[in-house]
Parts: structure tokens; sequence; C-alpha cells
């Protein structure tokens, strides 16, 4: 059974089919500066990828240049029939879904309706949404939430400590990020500690340009990094997570700023980028940084720190801690950063092994043999859970006898 995963962004359109039974991604691609004429479309896996300058003047466009490219041609890797069902990334499902949910015109209303809190995603999202069901009515389509995953999370830790009309008027409260990664990093620790999920206690941790941190008690998040917008939590590539709310208006008073300009400063121009100077991207601030760049050594610190101090917070929570699991272009492939992070977590039990840090590209233990608390490497697949997501719901509603899909053994 083949899934068609699409994520689209405000001007990107993303995409993989995926053979559930198998776990194997048949084509992927990225069609970037979707409305613009300088849009290009990305096409194939790992060195087979090819690059083409197109002109996408909408995510319909790219939608058609999509199919296109799957269905037709001497290089189509499948047909209209061959796409079983489509399974779309949304951002945002606010307090609506706590799960996946097949598509109709009640649940694009709802996604529509959102926009306002996710203007860059669920916009974008719906346009991608019609695009398939202009190009193929016939298909089912699931929406995935990145937002579904925390609906568990109790009333003192999503509410916000400001006037309860604000929360009723606008929905001002935390709903948390990255979930169908964090839901996709727990599921892979419970097997491979060969454990249910329901008997521990985890910390996700999915590092990268974008950033965020999880607690997940005995299967059930109780927090979350991300808050009402991702731009809560964690110091990120561009964005600078959690700040004195004061600054806010103290920089558009004196910097003469309105509420656009600062929201750009905050997402865009600050995080790694803003403090060292250099790039949003870690690899680069920590070439810096190695190099005596005062800034980018400052910009690597920070983002350690905090993450270090995240992970403590979560173990106080929690009351204690069964595994560590680090994931996305930080967690997954920095060994620095993860030196950095588990330094001096010793007395807790918490003991890195350096020479399994340096290993990278696989699922992996690196904590020690004497370390209380398994640290985990896991390479996170977002688009797998929306495929799976999608499976599951379009077998549930047509009854259709497959063979699963096996998680892969831990190397």
């Amino acid at each position: 059974m083949n899934i068609l995963v699409i994520n689209a962004g405000s001007s990107s359109l993303k995409y993989q089919l995926v053979d559930v039974v198998t776990g194997k991604v048949i084509a992927k691609g990225l069609c970037e500066q979707v409305g613009s004429e300088e849009s290009t479309h990305k096409h194939g896996i790992d060195d087979n990828e090819v690059v083409h300058h197109q002109p996408l003047p909408d995510h319909v466009a790219a939608m058609n240049l999509v199919l296109e490219t799957l269905t037709e041609g001497d290089d189509a890797v499948t047909d209209f029939d061959g796409i079983a069902a489509v399974g779309h990334r949304i951002v945002h499902g606010g307090e609506y879904f706590d799960r996946s949910v097949m598509i109709d015109e009640e649940v694009v209303a709802k996604i529509e309706k959102l926009k306002e809190l996710a203007p860059l995603h669920n916009g974008p999202a719906v346009d991608g949404i019609r695009a398939c069901q202009k190009l193929m009515p016939a298909t089912p389509m699931v929406a995935v939430f990145d937002t579904a995953f925390f609906q568990t999370m109790p009333p003192k830790a999503y509410m916000y400590p400001l006037p309860y009309e604000f929360y009723e008027k606008y929905g001002i409260r935390k709903y948390g990020f990255h979930g169908t990664s964090h839901r996709y990093l727990a599921q892979r620790t419970a097997a491979i500690l060969e454990e249910d999920m329901r008997d521990l206690r985890i910390i996700t941790c999915h590092l990268g340009n974008g950033a965020s941190i999880t607690a997940i008690d005995h299967g059930v998040p109780i927090d979350t990094t991300m808050g009402f917008t991702p731009l809560d939590g964690l110091m990120m590539g561009t964005r600078c997570g959690s700040i004195d709310p004061a600054i806010v208006p103290f920089l558009m008073e004196h910097e003469g700023m309105g509420p656009e300009e600062i929201n750009q400063l905050m997402n865009k121009q600050s995080g790694l980028l803003g403090v060292s100077g250099v790039c949003n991207d870690l690899r680069a601030v920590r070439d810096a940084s190695e190099k005596g760049n005062e800034r980018a050594i400052l910009a690597y610190e920070m983002y350690a720190d905090r993450v270090k101090k995240v992970i403590g917070q979560f173990i106080m929570l929690m009351a204690g801690v069964d595994a560590i699991v680090l994931s996305a272009g930080v967690g997954e492939n920095c060994q620095k950063m993860r030196r950095l992070i588990f330094a001096g977590m010793q007395p807790m039990g918490i003991i890195l092994d350096q020479e399994k840090n340096k290993q990278r590209g696989f699922e992996r233990i690196i904590s020690h043999e004497r370390s209380r608390v398994p640290i985990i490497v896991i390479p996170t697949d977002e688009e797998y859970m929306i495929a799976k997501d999608t499976y599951e719901l379009v077998h549930a509603a047509s009854q259709i006898v497959l063979v699963p899909h096996e998680e892969p053994e831990e190397e």
C-alpha cells in the first residue's frame, strides 16, 4: 500500500511516496520557493536527486508537478491507482484534534479556522489538500497534526498565567509542536529497550534548526517546550526561544519596531544566527567556535545550556527518567553538542560513552554501560509516522487486510 505524504510550508511542498508494508521510501522530493519565478523542484533519493528550475505560481501548480513526476514519463514510479491514500502534515490542530483524522469538509474548515495560529503552515496545508482533492478526488486523505500528541497535557502545563479570558477568547495556551516526531521517538525507544512505553519515563529531544523537548510519562506527554507558537522554549537556529517578555515592548519602543518587525526579529534573526553572527546552522557555528570566534563559542554554549536545563526540569517533573532520546540534525549528528549537554550529569547516573558518542548514522545507545539511564540516538521519521497513521485510518475504513510493516531492529 503506497501512501503519498505531503508536507506543505509557506513557500515549499515536501513529499514522499512510502510503501507502508515494507517501510521503503519509493520516491521523494521538494518544491521550493513556490510562488516565485525562482522556484525549483528536487526529485530523487540521495545520489539520484535531480534539480529542475521551474516556475510554480502556487501550491496547486506544485502539487500538479509532483503528481506528474510520480505518475507520468519514463521516470514515473507509480500511477494514480498506485497511490492508495494521501497523508497531509498539518502543523496546528488546536484543541479540535487529539489524533489523526480522515479529511472531510468539516476538518478542512477547522484547519482553515486555525490559520491565525499558524499562518505560515495551515494556509499552505489547506492549499495542498485542495490541490490533491482537485487532481485525485477519489483518493482518501488523512490529516496528521503536529499538535495532536500534546492534547494529553494537563491544564497546569498548557495554561499561561494570563487573564483566563484570553484563553477563552483566543485559545491562548501551550499547544506544542514536533508531536509526530516525539511520538515516533517514544515508540522506537520502547522497542529498543524492549519495554512497554506505558512503563517508561522518556525525555525526547528533537534538536535541529527548530528544537523542542518533551516529557513523556508512562506513554503520555505531560509537558513540552514549544508553546502557543513554535517560537517558545529552546534557543534554535533563528528563533530566540523563551525570553523575558518585557524585552518585546522595550525593543518596540527603543528601536521603533512594529509587531511584524519584532516577530521577524524573534523568529528569523535570533537564536544561533543572532548570537553568533555567523549562521543558523550549528555546523558552521561549531566550526567558527573551534577557530576561536567568541560569539560562536557563546552561541554554542547557550544552545547546550538551555537543552541541559530543560532535561533537568523534566527529570524533576517526572520524578526520574528511564531514557533520554536525541534526534533531528543536531541531536543525531553533533557529537560535540551531545558531549556538552551531558557533561556533569554523572552524579545523576547519566553517563555518556565517549567512544559510542563518536558513531553516527543509525539508531544506537550512546550511554556508558555504568549509566543508570540509557541515552539513545534515534533518526526521526515523521514521514513514516504520517504514512502509518494514514494507512491505519484508511485500513480501518476499508477493512483491507495487509501485512503491517515491522519496525527496524536495533543495530
